[in-house]
């Protein structure tokens, strides 16, 4: 029996124009204590964006990013439901529930693709590609993927997102 807790993930961030959404695994400790996507000051997501589209996401506030995520056809999930974990490392999951994946093309019908952002949420690579939908794998933005450059994280991001029309 794990002494681990477990937790619930957060809601997906849909709309009916959502064309391409980001899976990541599921949220950090910064991320759940918050009840935002990406929360960890670390996380290369919020910049990314950003540097992708031209605008301070990281200067927004929270509504705000999810606003402009919404209106330019991006959304959020993660893989997992729920799990347990201590500490934020996706190598520190056990007994994952995974999301109702299929839900995706029902609550936005315009989707077209989905990006896994890293690893362990690409495991599930499979799933996605069951709904027909194209799919990505994307290093991930976590400050524990050092081995990759933001620059380098930017080129690979850029060209998934300009594939999907969510990038110039």
């Amino acid at each position: 029996m794990s002494a681990a807790p477990r937790h619930a993930g957060l809601p997906p961030v849909l709309a009916e124009g959502t064309r391409l959404v980001v899976l990541g695994s599921f949220p950090g400790a910064a991320s759940l204590a918050q009840q935002r996507y990406y929360g960890h000051p670390r996380n290369h997501f919020w910049p990314l964006l950003g540097a992708l589209w031209g605008i301070d996401l990281v200067a927004l506030d929270y509504p705000r990013r999810l606003d402009e995520l919404r209106a330019r056809g991006l959304g959020l999930w993660d893989v997992y439901a729920s799990c347990e974990r201590e500490g934020s490392l996706d190598a520190s999951i056990r007994e994952a529930r995974l999301n109702d994946l299929a839900a995706l093309k029902r609550q936005a019908p315009a989707l077209e693709a989905v990006a896994h952002n890293g690893g362990e949420s690409a495991r599930h690579a499979r799933h996605t590609a069951a709904l027909g939908l194209v799919v990505h794998r994307l290093p991930s933005t976590s400050p524990a993927n050092a081995s990759w450059s933001f620059e380098r994280k930017l080129e690979a991001w850029h060209a998934v997102f300009a594939q999907h029309g969510l990038a110039r």
